[in-house]
C-alpha cells in the first residue's frame, strides 16, 4: 500500500516534470506573456527588464537621435552660416567686381568721351565739308545748268556794245550809245541798255510786290528761265523803288529828276524822251520796227534789241501773264494822280515813228530799261 502511494507520487512528479519541460520548450519557441504573469517573479523580472532595456534603448535611441538631430542642426547651422558667409562673401565679391566694373566703366566712359567728341567734331567737320561740297556742287550744277541754257541774243551785229556790271548781283548787261533827235528836235547822244533789267528775288505772279525790304520780280509764267531771256517784270512802285503803298495811292511828290529807281548806281529810268531818241536815231529809218529785235519781228537797226517780254496783268479774271513775244511794255517815271504813263510796243506795229504812250495800272508789271546818267 505504501509502495502504491509512492508510485503514484512519483508518477505525479514525473507528469509535472514533463508538463514543465514542455512549457519551457514552447515558451522558448513562442513566448506567451500570460504564463509569466501566472508563474513567478523571475518571469516578471524578465519582462520588466526587457521593458527597461526597451526604454533605455528607446531613450538612448532618442538621445542618439537628439544628438544626431542636434548635430545635424549644428551642422545645418554651421552649413547655413557658412552659406550665409559664402553668400555675403560672394555678394561682397560681386559688389567689389560690380564697383570695380563701374569704376572701369567710368574710366572707360571718361576715356571714350573725348574720342566721342572728337568723332562728333570729325563728323560735323565731315558734314560741313560734305555740305559745302554739296553746295559747291549744286552751285556748279546751277552754273552749268544756266550756262548750258541757250539764251537767245538779240543784239545787232552792226552795233558796238559795252558791258555794264551791276554791283548788286554781278550780272552783266550790254549797253550802247545812240545819237538821235529828242522831242525838241535836238540831236542828243545817250547811253542806254540793250537788255531788260533782271534784278531781285523772284516771287509768285499771284502776289503783289509788297516787301519794301528787298527788290522783288516776276518771271513770265513763274519760270526763272524767262527772266534770263526776257528780263524781270516789275510793278510801278518797285520800278520807282518807292513804298509799295504808292501802287494804290499818289506818290507824285516823291518822283525826282533823273529818277534812279530800280536801276544800278549811275543809271536812271528810261523816259519818254529817251525812247523817242532811240526810235529817231540817225541810222534808223524804220521807226519802231527798227528798234525791235529780229526775233520780235523787227530790223534792229538801232541795236536797241527790244523783245516781246509780255506783261503780268493785275486782272485776276484773266491769266496773270500775257503777250509773250507779241508785245513789250514799260513804265515811265511819271504819274497822273493814280495812273501812270506806260509805253507799249507790239509785234503788229507797222508805223515808222509813232510811239505808243498811254496809261496803265500800277499793279500791272512791265519791263525796265535804264539810261546812263551823264
Amino acid at each position: 500500500m505504501k509502495i502504491f502511494k509512492s508510485v503514484l507520487v512519483l508518477s505525479a512528479l514525473l507528469t509535472m516534470l514533463v508538463a514543465c519541460g514542455g512549457d519551457s520548450s514552447s515558451s522558448s519557441v513562442s513566448p506567451d506573456p500570460r504564463p509569466c504573469e501566472d508563474q513567478n517573479e523571475d518571469c516578471d523580472d524578465t519582462s520588466s527588464s526587457s521593458g527597461e532595456v526597451s526604454k533605455n534603448s528607446s531613450s538612448s535611441q532618442k538621445n542618439s537621435n537628439k544628438e544626431k538631430s542636434s548635430s545635424s542642426v549644428e551642422k545645418s547651422k554651421s552649413s547655413s552660416s557658412s552659406v550665409i558667409l559664402a553668400s555675403s562673401s560672394s555678394s561682397s565679391k560681386k559688389d567689389e567686381k560690380s564697383s570695380s566694373s563701374v569704376e572701369k566703366a567710368k574710366e572707360s566712359s571718361s576715356s571714350v568721351k573725348p574720342s566721342s567728341s572728337d568723332a562728333k567734331s570729325s563728323s560735323s567737320e565731315d558734314v560741313k565739308q560734305s555740305s559745302s561740297s554739296v553746295v559747291a556742287s549744286s552751285s556748279s550744277v546751277a552754273e552749268q545748268s544756266s550756262s548750258s541754257i541757250v539764251i537767245p541774243k538779240h543784239f545787232s551785229t552792226a552795233v558796238s556794245y559795252s558791258d555794264l556790271e551791276d554791283s548788286r548781283d554781278s550780272r552783266v548787261y550790254k549797253y550802247f550809245a545812240v545819237t538821235g533827235k529828242d522831242t525838241n528836235g535836238k540831236k542828243v547822244t545817250i547811253k542806254v541798255m540793250a537788255e531788260n533789267l533782271n534784278v531781285g528775288v523772284m516771287i509768285d505772279g499771284e502776289k503783289n510786290q509788297e516787301d519794301d525790304s528787298k527788290i522783288e520780280r516776276y518771271c513770265y509764267d513763274n519760270d526763272s528761265i524767262n527772266c534770263l531771256i526776257y528780263g524781270g517784270l516789275y510793278q510801278w512802285a518797285e520800278v520807282m523803288q518807292l513804298p509799295s503803298r504808292c501802287n494804290t495811292e499818289s506818290c507824285a511828290g516823291l518822283i525826282k529828276p533823273n529818277h534812279q529807281g530800280i536801276c544800278p548806281a549811275g543809271w536812271r529810268l528810261l523816259t519818254y524822251n529817251d525812247f523817242y531818241i532811240v526810235v529817231h536815231a540817225d541810222d534808223n529809218d524804220a521807226g519802231v520796227k527798227g528798234v525791235r529785235s529780229t526775233a520780235f519781228g523787227g530790223l534792229n537797226y538801232t541795236g536797241y534789241s527790244l523783245v516781246g517780254a509780255g506783261i503780268r496783268d493785275d486782272d485776276a479774271q484773266n491769266s496773270r501773264f500775257a503777250s509773250l513775244n507779241t508785245a513789250a511794255f514799260w513804265f515811265y517815271p511819271t504819274e497822273q494822280e493814280t495812273r501812270v504813263n506806260r509805253a507799249g510796243v507790239s509785234y503788229s506795229t507797222k508805223t515808222t515813228t509813232t510811239i505808243s504812250d498811254g496809261y496803265g495800272s500800277k499793279l500791272q508789271a512791265s519791263s525796265v530799261r535804264c539810261v546812263m546818267v551823264e
